[in-house]
């Protein structure tokens, strides 16, 4: 009953993209064509976004009309309003009047220092992007500020439908306070051959976005991990075959057979713990679920972003990862259930509600510091109470009862224990890379391996964190304490679940490595 509600849920969420998208956007001659405009902010801070209206640009007095869309366009900051500026299709305006803009003081101060933090603007016509600065600085006369007061805007069709758009800004006038402004604006329609579904594909080009693919440096990267999983390979498979070939040696000699018993150490010492349950049982069982949904995820995204058009609908790939995290739950339900039950677990209602709340609580505390910023500066980045129940709503109905289920499924059909060995009753003492730090932990007698393939494999997200500090000082301008919170604030909310994933990863390749040679020797 909950899943059908919640799959009732999901489709409800997704409707507005899928609305825009399934709509022809034709026009017929004459009819009104809507220019939405969405938001302003600086160019160096991509997420310090605003209303457009937060700054004194033209609008008109009565209520404006707004246009809101799915889930994901709403965290991603998009708030679209009707500018109310008239373009009709196929209707060239030479020069038309947007309005006169009177500045007083502080109008002027506010539009000059959004010149100096160089803002920019984001528009939309029939879901098309346009965007422009807000003016230009004069740095060698005295820190002059100019407004762009003339907007020209070209429109491309074929046949009765829209297919590209491109705004170019004119007539840059000094700002003066107590001074009036004559805004304009002009619309230019021109045919093209370019058919409607491949609209989109001058937003993919080289010349729109220099994409800067080193090509090299992929091939060099993927050809070095050939190599380096190769050589490790190779090196511990003729070890384990040296370990294998020495422990199952027949030797009627009585010396040289106590001589190696005397000598025996390593791996082999230590079979009869290897499989005890590691401490924080239920912590680590939560993390390899988690981390195992998550790779799922990632996999399942890139699949529907290669079949589908994710690209096209504003905020699609946001609602499409919150949808697709709903829905992929059972599956850190399942094998969060089965190793907690293998390892002879006892409390599952426990570690189910951890593996189905640790992760989106851990997601939801710092998003709520950066919400608490967001508010606070004004900014569109800030996320509204009706989409924070939105998305408790689809964690309470969907992703909770699914891991709820994963977990149940998990416990009952792959919770029992099947280790080669068994356990005794007393204690002794990324993939290929924690595979080798298990072998050499094992061989070093310590069988407490579980955890310490988890974190080593979870130590890139530690990289990727250092990594971003190093880029934030050296690669970008950006500044201001609202930029910095959201560029650390999401950043470590990725590298979380990075290492999370990667940690799950290391265990389960560590969990069938360690499995595998305990399987060739005598347990007993």
């Amino acid at each position: 009953m909950a899943s059908a509600g919640g799959a009732a849920l999901a489709l409800l969420v997704l409707l507005p993209v899928a609305a825009a998208s399934d709509s022809d956007h034709k026009y017929r001659a004459d009819e009104p064509v809507t220019l939405w405009v969405n938001k302003v902010g600086p160019y160096n801070n991509p997420q310090e976004t605003y209303n457009y209206y937060s700054l004194p640009f033209c609008h008109a007095t009565e209520n404006h009309v707004h246009k809101w869309g799915g889930l994901g366009e709403v965290l991603g900051g998009n708030e679209l309003i009707d500018s109310q500026i008239d373009i009709k299709f196929r209707k060239n305006v030479d020069k038309g009047t947007i309005c006169s803009l009177d500045l007083d003081a502080d109008r002027a101060k506010q539009l000059s220092d959004a010149i100096e933090n160089s803002y920019w603007f984001e528009f939309f016509i029939d879901d098309l992007p346009l965007w422009g600065f807000v003016g230009e600085a004069d740095r060698n006369n005295d820190n002059k500020y100019f407004l762009f007061t003339h907007k020209n805007i070209v429109i491309r069709y074929n046949g009765n439908q829209i297919i590209h758009v491109n705004l170019t800004q004119e007539s840059p006038k000094l700002i003066d306070a107590n001074k009036a402004m004559d805004m304009t604006y002009s619309v230019k329609w021109e045919p093209t051959n370019i058919t409607f579904a491949h609209r989109f594909d001058v937003y993919l080009d080289y010349p729109f976005f220099e994409h800067q693919i080193h090509w090299f440096s992929i091939f060099n990267s993927f050809m070095m991990v050939i190599f380096l999983t190769g050589l490790v390979s190779m090196i511990l498979m003729r070890t384990l075959r040296n370990d294998y070939a020495k422990y199952a040696r027949d030797d009627d000699d009585i010396e040289t057979l106590e001589r190696d018993v005397n000598e025996e150490s390593g791996w082999k010492l230590v079979h009869g713990d290897v499989f005890r349950p590691p401490r924080n049982l239920v912590l680590l069982s939560s993390l390899v679920g988690i981390g195992t949904q998550l790779a799922a995820l990632i996999l399942l995204v890139i699949l529907l972003a290669i079949i589908g058009m994710l690209y096209v609908g504003r905020g699609a790939i946001v609602t499409t990862f919150i949808v697709c995290y709903a829905l992929t739950s059972f599956i850190s339900g399942y094998i969060s259930g089965a190793l907690y039950s293998r390892h002879g677990g006892k409390n599952w209602i426990k570690a189910m509600a951890m593996t189905a709340s640790f992760f989106p609580f851990m997601c939801f505390g710092i998003g709520l510091v950066l919400n608490t910023i967001a508010i606070f500066y004004g900014s569109l980045a800030a996320i509204p109470f009706g989409t924070m129940v939105v998305v408790f709503i689809l964690w309470a109905f969907i992703s909770f009862p699914l891991a709820l289920s994963g977990t149940v499924v998990g416990r009952n059909w792959s919770g029992t224990p099947n280790n080669p060995c068994r356990v005794k009753t007393i204690p002794l003492v990324t993939i290929c890379v924690t595979i080798v730090g298990t072998y050499f932990l094992l061989n070093a007698e310590n069988y407490h391996w579980q955890w310490t393939s988890f974190f080593s494999a979870a130590s890139t997200a530690v990289y990727v964190y250092l990594y971003s500090l190093y880029y934030y000082h050296m690669k970008t301008k950006m500044s201001g304490f609202f930029q910095t919170s959201f560029y650390f604030g999401y950043t470590l909310m990725f590298c979380l679940g990075l290492g999370t994933l990667c940690g799950a990863v290391g265990y389960l390749g560590s969990t069938l490595f360690v499995r595998r040679i305990y399987r060739n020797i005598k347990c007993d």
